[in-house]
């Protein structure tokens, strides 16, 4: 909901207050510009947020800060969540995402504990991170309380027999491994020793437990509580009960926060206002967006986004390498990945988007055009945006378009732009770092490109070739067992994480 107030902080924007429901949440307030000024977070919306402009709250006008604040705020958004954990994720997210200019805390990157599992190891430990650095990895969380993640880690340790970050363990021969040096208390009676097979089922039943599977054994922890409790064993009981409120605040992590610049306004509402906004006969429910990026020309690639009922639909996301041509010009780029999404579409008898989205102003908006005619392909309803303005550009000759910027529909194509954006910069960087891995073997004297295009060819990449084993190697023409063994040697002495 948008709440919108007058320069005279009227009665009537005490009435809209009166609709602000007394549940937890986060809220924003802006200026007249749109620019967002503050963001906190309330266990009570409705109270916190009238707090600000009731006279008898002097004790926030008293700080020059606030006062300041106050005088230049033109509207506000606010967000219900379930809970004042989520309240407190959300909040840290939007600071970091806005740089909110009247907010003095969690500017400073600091972010929530996540639980990180490398599935790739033989024996995956759980352990705790703060960043999402590696795109194979699992991650659990954000989790607010990270006194209550480790007790539950720590729980998790001895109910499922996981290993945690600092474990240690042992192969004792070609199918077992042993966990700990001894059998600790730590795994009740779950065996020390183990295959990995057997592990990876443990690990399983642990993952389900972080994703909210917590009955069993909050159950059980209970019936022991109660067990102690009815022998006056005090101490243990509340050892139990501690854990239980640990596995509880631990689990009410909830959903992932994926806000994006549409706001508050559903997406059936920001539709509704782009079929207003564009003109369009119905709503769109197929949007495809594309972007172009390169650094200088090199690494030229393309990305395009679908958004199915106003939300991101990433089973269809799609990337290309550019192939007509090398260098520096988007307008060709946007030609051929226009023309190779929509022939293959045609092609497969699948339909096309109501709406395309083109980064870009009215150059790549015409090279899109003439993509879709040359192919014989009567063209969607076509738009661009342009950066600079955030300029709707038509295909068909109507006048550019400048909405508001807190406008549902122009926040809807931002989000759209950006998310192709993102899409195609990753792609891109993902390129530019293999290419930096594989020209590492250029420096293996005694390789010339005929084998390391073999070895490339064959294996896929550099982590794979590091990976393999020296009679993996010598099955590539041309590579003997010496130069295998020391071609192994000299990328495993190489930091190519």
């Amino acid at each position: 909901m948008l709440i919108r107030m007058t320069s005279q902080r009227s009665n009537q924007f005490k009435e809209k207050l009166r609709n602000t429901p007394n549940k937890p949440g986060v809220y924003l307030m802006h200026d007249a510009f749109g620019q967002t000024l503050y963001v906190g977070k309330a266990k009570n919306l409705k109270k916190r947020i009238s707090s600000y402009f009731q006279s008898s709250r002097k004790r926030h006008l008293a700080q020059p800060k606030i006062k300041a604040m106050i005088e230049i705020v033109h509207d506000i958004d606010y967000l219900c969540v379930d809970s004042e954990s989520e309240a407190l994720i959300l909040e840290s997210q939007l600071i970091k995402k806005y740089k909110p200019k009247y907010n003095t805390s969690l500017k400073d990157d600091k972010r929530f504990l996540l639980v990180q599992i490398n599935p790739k190891e033989a024996l995956p430990r759980f352990r705790l991170t703060r960043n999402k650095t590696y795109r194979y990895y699992r991650y659990y969380g954000p989790f607010p309380h990270s006194g209550s993640l480790r007790k539950t880690l720590n729980l998790m340790k001895k109910k499922f027999g996981i290993l945690l970050h600092d474990a240690s363990p042992k192969k004792i021969d070609e199918q077992n491994w042993r966990l700990f040096d001894d059998i600790r208390a730590e795994i009740n009676e779950l065996p020390n020793i183990v295959t990995e097979d057997a592990y990876r089922e443990r690990v399983q039943k642990a993952c389900a437990f972080l994703e909210g599977k917590t009955e069993e054994i909050i159950k059980d922890l209970h019936t022991q509580m109660m067990l102690h409790s009815e022998k006056q064993n005090f101490e243990k009981a509340g050892d139990c009960r501690d854990r239980i409120i640990a596995i509880q605040q631990t689990s009410r992590r909830t959903r992932k926060f994926e806000r994006n610049l549409i706001g508050l306004i559903s997406e059936n509402e920001s539709l509704e206002c782009l079929k207003e906004a564009l003109d369009l006969k119905a709503i769109p429910k197929i949007i495809e967006c594309f972007d172009i990026s390169h650094i200088s020309g090199s690494f030229c690639v393309a990305s395009m986004v679908r958004f199915t009922n106003g939300k991101r639909d990433k089973k269809n996301y799609r990337r290309y390498k550019i192939q007509s041509f090398t260098g520096n010009d988007d307008f060709k780029a946007m030609e051929e990945v226009v023309s190779r999404r929509y022939k293959r579409l045609v092609k497969e008898a699948k339909s096309l988007p109501d709406l395309i989205v083109i980064d870009g102003g009215i150059g790549q908006v015409h090279a899109s055009i003439k993509a879709l005619l040359k192919e014989g392909i009567e063209p969607p309803f076509l738009i661009g945006l342009a950066k600079k303005k955030e300029t709707i550009v038509f295909s068909n000759g109507k006048d550019p378009l400048n909405l508001p910027y807190r406008n549902p529909a122009l926040r809807l194509l931002r989000h759209l732009r950006d998310e192709a954006h993102y899409f195609a910069n990753n792609f891109n960087a993902d390129l530019r770092s293999k290419k930096i891995k594989e020209s590492i073997l250029d420096q293996f004297k005694g390789l010339g490109i005929v084998r390391k295009n073999k070895l490339i060819n064959h294996f896929g990449s550099i982590d794979k070739i590091k990976k393999a084993k020296t009679e993996e190697l010598t099955e590539i023409d041309g590579i003997g067992e010496k130069t295998a063994s020391a071609l192994l040697q000299f990328l495993n002495n190489e930091n190519l994480t």
